[in-house]
């Protein structure tokens, strides 16, 4: 028997339209009851596309008069995602986020909180984690096949790909950031999980706004956000860093929205004992050593991927009880913790200890 999951849509914008609608819109288990935009235009416009009942412009409307929701999806820009998932879990609902998990780390502790206090599951977008490649490598660190993973760099950089320029993306606002906060916490986060989930002890950043005059664009993800000719640009468009871990590893990072570089990338690359490996522009490749020869393997995976789709349906499984959560609030809370502190560090420009 099929059980069915009541849900409301918080944010109606580009993320929902060509992330989550895939999955949840045709879903077997999931009945979306309401839908949510401070702007009514687009909160009716999904709702006739998606079939959705019930529109609402103030979210808090829409939990008072929906107690029977067994879920809360929010897609809503960075500031307000504390506000709506606190509100949702003291509503007895559990919350699917997009990611980042707040705007800084007393608003990532205030959901991690609520959570605890509700007994609610919160899991915030980690689409990344589900790509065959990671998944993959996932198994060969922990079958102990790199050994020890000492050191490693991540990044994504654009040479033009700033999104939503003069909107929410780039007023921080509404954002608390850029590239940084924007895209640091996909390939952040999935070099940490690979490397074990050391804590941060101390970082070092640097952040820089040199293209917030520049109107080329040469990436799709400028598509992200709505434009605002006469808009805010308070955010950095690239950043660097280097994050020391507990265990005494290390980590470099550099994310950027534009810079003058050959063409956009997104990496992970780390170096352990026994191997390494580099996941670039989603091709993986193994550097090893076998007997007395050095070796390089590239693994035959699958080369599509729904990350977005794959890691709201582990939601769902874990709301069903089928599954057991792949993170926990309090990694959201560390998260959150370690680019604000990469942010401070950009600002002071000392290391700054967590």
């Amino acid at each position: 028997m099929i059980v069915k999951l009541k849900i409301g849509i918080v944010g109606t914008g580009g993320i929902f339209r060509g992330a989550h609608a895939p999955l949840l819109a045709n879903h077997p288990e999931i009945e979306i009851v309401a839908a949510c935009d401070s702007d009514e235009a687009k909160a009716k416009k999904i709702a006739e596309q998606f079939s959705i009942p019930n529109v609402y412009t103030d979210y808090k409307e829409l939990l008072r008069k929906h107690p029977e929701l067994d879920f809360i999806d929010i897609c809503t820009p960075n500031l307000y995602h504390s506000e709506i998932a606190v509100a949702a879990l003291e509503a007895g609902m559990h919350v699917f986020c997009e990611k980042p998990d707040a705007i800084n780390p007393v608003e990532a502790e205030k959901m991690a909180a609520a959570a605890e206090k509700s007994g609610k599951l919160l899991m915030t977008m980690r689409n990344n984690r589900f790509r065959p490649a990671v998944q993959f490598l996932k198994q060969y660190v922990e079958g102990g096949h790199a050994g020890e993973i000492y050191t490693g760099r991540c990044g994504w950089v654009r040479r033009r790909g700033i999104p939503g320029k003069g909107g929410w993306f780039t007023t921080k606002e509404l954002s608390g950031g850029g590239p940084l906060i924007d895209l640091g916490v996909h390939f952040i986060d999935v070099a940490i999980w690979l490397m074990g989930n050391p804590r941060p002890v101390s970082v070092v950043g640097a952040a820089y706004t040199k293209f917030a005059e520049s109107s080329i664009s040469d990436s799709v993800h400028s598509g992200f956000g709505e434009k605002k000719d006469e808009g805010t640009f308070d955010v950095e468009d690239l950043a660097t860093g280097f994050i020391r871990f507990d265990n005494g590893a290390t980590l470099q990072v550099e994310f950027s929205w534009a810079s003058n570089v050959e063409t956009e990338t997104n990496f992970v690359e780390l170096r352990g004992t026994k191997a390494g490996f580099s996941f670039d522009k989603g091709e993986l490749k193994l550097f090893s050593e076998i007997e007395g020869t050095l070796c390089d393997i590239v693994p035959k995976l699958k080369k599509d991927h729904h990350g977005h789709s794959d890691y709201l349906q582990h939601f769902i499984d874990c709301v069903q009880g089928r599954d057991m959560p792949i993170m926990q609030p309090i990694d959201g809370v560390h998260m959150i913790k370690l680019l604000s502190a990469l942010y401070e560090s950009a600002r002071t420009g000392d290391e700054v200890k967590l």
